[in-house]
């Protein structure tokens, strides 16, 4: 047998593995190919999570499933740590907790050490609170603050500097003293008074940077839905909200929001205090969150409001509304966030959306790297980068 035969050989014999891993079945679901070993365990924890149930109307079980007992459950959680790579663990978690019903499992400390912690666990977690025994909210809280620190780790010097650039460039003065004039935006704007003869450019208008000050330059409104499919939203929010409070040029409030209004920002230092003091589910009011953040309001030219919500009113949609128009009005820049996460937009009020478009307030998703750079555009007062909802 030639070496390109025994390649060949391997990839057909791959391809059948993954086959068989993928149809499960006592019988290896005719492919004739057995699984033994790593193979044989990897399959284990696959058929306990998805083998239950019909399977494209067969009516097959793949196996006996991980019933209601903690001890198996934590020795799944084991194994599928064992044998795939974190991140599909964390699909694997989830889809256990969705399909199984095994959240009332994470109330005890021992499951809880055992999971692969990432945004959704955390909003589970959250979601459980107010159940959550004494015994368990140490270790809850431990969880929660892993993966806050990392969060904060991937997006606090980027947000910071993104920011720290739109705070400088918006404070811009058409009278700078020499040492504060920006030269290159200074010759771009008298290109039309380049004399070629001398090959020089009139400077009409300068253009420069304010001096550096250590003075709050601009006010920022985070407005969040804590309804329980705004989960994820909640936690970047309170992230980006504690990044925020820790630039002096920048005065953040944070507020939450069901159908009562929470205000949150003596919290902000701790984001996983912020957490620990949100309820996720309930209704939504987002009239009455908004009526709070405009009597907040001090500094409408320099004042951000980022409404984040799926938008599905359960309060007066036309004082909503109206509310925006006068914020905007006053000189509020506005910006309606329908979710603040990895995974795009979710199911959300369109016509809501489409009267908030209207107003000149595109809602849309946006994932925690394009957050810096919509909060610059909003505080430089230019347009949006809204994303192409088709790609």
């Amino acid at each position: 047998m030639s070496t390109r035969d025994g390649v060949d050989e391997q990839a057909a014999d791959e391809r059948v593995r993954r086959w068989r891993l993928v149809l499960g079945g006592g019988e290896a679901d005719g492919t004739g190919y057995g699984l033994q070993g790593q193979d044989g365990a990897m399959d284990g924890a696959l058929s306990a999570l998805y083998g239950k149930g019909d399977r494209g109307g067969r009516g097959r079980d793949r196996s006996a499933g991980l019933g209601a007992s903690a001890p198996s459950v934590a020795r799944w959680l084991g194994d599928i740590r064992t044998y795939f790579p974190s991140s599909v663990v964390q699909i694997m978690q989830r889809d256990a907790i969705d399909r199984l019903g095994l959240s009332a499992l994470l109330l005890e400390p021992e499951m809880l050490e055992a999971v692969e912690a990432d945004v959704h666990l955390v909003g589970t977690l959250l979601s459980l609170n107010k159940a959550m025994p004494e015994t368990t909210k140490e270790t809850a809280r431990a969880v929660v603050r892993k993966v806050v620190d990392d969060l904060e780790k991937r997006l606090a010097t980027r947000t910071r500097a993104t920011l720290t650039g739109a705070l400088d460039r918006s404070a811009r003065i058409s009278r700078p003293r020499h040492r504060d004039i920006d030269w290159n935006r200074t010759i771009a704007a008298n290109l039309k008074n380049y004399i070629a003869e001398h090959r020089t450019v009139v400077p009409e208008r300068l253009i420069g940077y304010g001096r550096a000050s250590q003075s709050v330059k601009k006010d920022v409104i985070l407005c969040i839905d804590q309804s329980g499919s705004m989960a994820a939203s909640v936690v970047y929010a309170s992230v980006f909200g504690a990044v925020l409070a820790s630039m002096r040029s920048i005065a953040t409030r944070l507020v939450v929001f069901d159908t009562a209004v929470v205000d949150l920002t003596d919290q902000l230092d701790d984001p996983v205090d912020v957490l620990f003091g949100t309820q996720l589910g309930g209704g939504t009011d987002i009239n009455r969150a908004l009526a709070y953040c405009q009597s907040q309001i001090t500094r409408p030219a320099d004042t951000v409001v980022v409404l984040i919500s799926d938008l599905y009113e359960g309060g007066i949609r036309d004082e909503m509304l109206k509310r925006v128009a006068a914020m905007k009005a006053s000189g509020v820049q506005f910006v309606a966030l329908l979710a603040l996460s990895d995974e795009g937009a979710p199911a959300y009020d369109r016509e809501h959306a489409a009267s908030l478009a209207a107003l000149d307030a595109p809602a849309f998703a946006c994932t925690p790297d394009l957050f810096p750079e919509v909060m610059a555009a909003a505080i430089e007062r230019r347009p949006l980068p809204i994303p192409d909802p088709q790609h």
